[in-house]
C-alpha cells in the first residue's frame, strides 16, 4: 500500500533557487503553500551538506505547518536528518529497492519513470509515487526528452500507485494533460518565476482537475 495520498500529487511544487531574489527561498515556499501547493520537494544542486540540511530543516517545520508533505531530491541523509517526508530519485541516482531500505517502511518514496518497464520495476521496489515526463522541453532539464501522451497514459494505466507529470509544464498547456490519468502536476519555473506565487498557485489549483482512473 502506498505512503502517497493521490490528492498530495495534484500540485506539487520543485524549488529551484534560479528564481530567489526579492524573496528568499523559505519566503517563495510559504507563498507557494498559501496558494495551495499540496506538496513541495527541495531540490538543491549546489549547497553544501550544512546548508542543504539547515534549509531543509527549515522548510520542513514550514510545510509541516501547512501539512503539506516535504520531499527531499536525491539525497536520502538530509532526507533522514531533518526527518523529511519522503526522498525522490531519478533513474541514474541510488536505485529505489536501496532508497527504500534505507528509508524504512513509512517514508515517501517517489522515483521518476519514462517508460511503463521503468515504472513497474519502481512500484516493484517500493515506490509510493512515479514522476514522469518530461511533457514539453524545459530549461530546468535540458537533456529531459520529451514523453508521448501515450507513454504517459500507458505508465499511469499499468500502476497503482499516484503519478504526477512534469517537465516544462505551464498554465498555457496545463489543460493538455488532462484525460492522461495523472494524479495531478509537478512545476518548477511556472511556480517559482511568477511575480506573485501565491496567486499563480491559486490559479493551477482552479485549472487542475483529477482525472478518472
Amino acid at each position: 500500500m502506498s505512503n502517497c495520498k493521490p490528492e498530495w500529487m495534484r500540485l506539487y511544487a520543485v524549488t529551484d533557487r534560479a528564481w530567489v531574489g526579492e524573496q528568499t527561498l523559505l519566503e517563495q515556499v510559504e507563498s507557494a503553500l498559501r496558494g495551495g501547493v499540496t506538496c513541495v520537494q527541495l531540490r538543491e544542486k549546489e549547497l553544501d551538506e550544512t546548508a542543504f540540511l539547515a534549509e531543509a530543516k527549515a522548510l520542513k517545520a514550514l510545510c509541516q505547518s501547512y501539512g503539506v508533505p516535504l520531499i527531499i531530491n536525491d539525497n536520502v541523509a538530509v532526507a533522514l536528518a531533518c526527518d523529511a517526508d519522503g526522498v525522490h530519485v531519478g533513474q541514474s541516482d541510488m536505485q529505489a529497492k536501496d532508497v527504500r531500505a534505507l528509508l524504512g517502511p513509512d517514508k515517501i518514496l517517489g522515483v521518476t519513470a519514462k517508460t511503463v518497464e521503468q515504472a513497474m520495476a519502481a512500484q516493484a521496489a517500493g515506490a509510493d509515487y512515479l514522476g514522469t515526463g518530461a511533457f514539453f522541453v524545459t530549461d530546468t532539464k535540458k537533456d529531459a526528452l520529451p514523453i508521448t501522451h501515450e507513454t504517459a497514459r500507458a505508465i499511469t494505466a499499468a500502476v497503482d500507485i499516484p503519478v504526477t507529470g512534469i517537465g516544462g509544464i505551464t498554465p498555457d498547456n496545463l489543460d493538455t494533460l488532462q484525460g492522461l490519468g495523472l494524479d495531478g502536476v509537478a512545476l518548477v519555473s511556472a511556480i517559482f518565476s511568477a511575480p506573485d506565487i501565491e496567486q499563480r498557485c491559486r490559479e493551477l489549483r482552479e485549472r487542475w482537475m483529477f482525472d478518472e482512473k
